[in-house]
């Protein structure tokens, strides 16, 4: 049975195969977190910038479980700046809200439901990141099978959260010091940690520092809109 995470890292990646940021059909309305049964997080009121939708996702049996949130420049792939040495132009933080929940059986009775948990955020963060990343000089027919790769590196990535690949860091969450798993690449940061409101976090970004952020739950969705 196909789980909630491998259909969004699916989803992602094949946005990336379209060699740009997500269409906007692809986008949801507010109206889609509006069914969420969680709250959404965002970056904190410190966080002057503009904020955007991204897209939420469901489980098997139609409820929303997870979806993002969009902070600063809206990115496009990159697949130069990593080439010639520089840095990406564009900041953004885009943060991941994932429903926290133990294994359990569809509502159709089928089948069990993927338990989440901090490394499905940091899953999700990860394959996020990669859907707005291509390195430099690689030919666009080889895209879709260094996606494929990278993916799987992702995942192997988030189920050792506590490998040399990681660091530890806290980052306020609704204003409480919160430990967070962060790691960088040449692509930009991924970080992921768990929330006291039940909810398990991930982000991602490039060009803003991650030692500056702080999260907190969205009180009004219009601000993304």
């Amino acid at each position: 049975m196909e789980t909630t995470s491998s259909a969004v890292a699916q989803a992602s990646a094949a946005e990336g195969r379209q060699g740009g940021r997500p269409s906007p059909s692809a986008r949801r309305t507010v109206d889609g977190y509006l069914e969420a049964p969680f709250s959404w997080y965002g970056l904190d009121e410190a966080f002057s910038g503009p904020r955007w939708l991204m897209q939420v996702g469901a489980g098997a049996d139609g409820a929303v479980e997870h979806g993002s949130l969009g902070h600063g420049d809206e990115p496009s792939v990159k697949n130069e700046f990593a080439a010639q040495g520089g840095d990406s132009k564009e900041k953004f933080a885009v943060v991941v809200t994932i429903a926290a929940h133990p294994s359990r059986r569809s509502a159709d009775g089928t089948g069990l439901l993927e338990a989440t948990s901090v490394s499905s955020a940091a899953w999700l963060a990860g394959v996020g990141l990669l859907s707005f990343t291509w390195p430099g000089q690689m030919d666009h027919s080889l895209r879709d099978d260094w996606l494929d790769q990278q993916t799987e590196t992702a995942w192997a990535l988030a189920d050792d959260l506590e490998g040399a690949d990681w660091s530890s860091l806290s980052l306020p969450v609704d204003g409480v010091p919160t430990p967070f798993h962060y790691r960088e690449s040449e692509f930009g940061w991924v970080l992921a940690g768990s929330t006291e409101a039940g909810v398990h976090l991930g982000a991602y970004g490039r060009g803003m520092s991650v030692y500056g952020l702080g999260f907190a739950a969205v009180k009004d969705l219009g601000a993304y809109t």
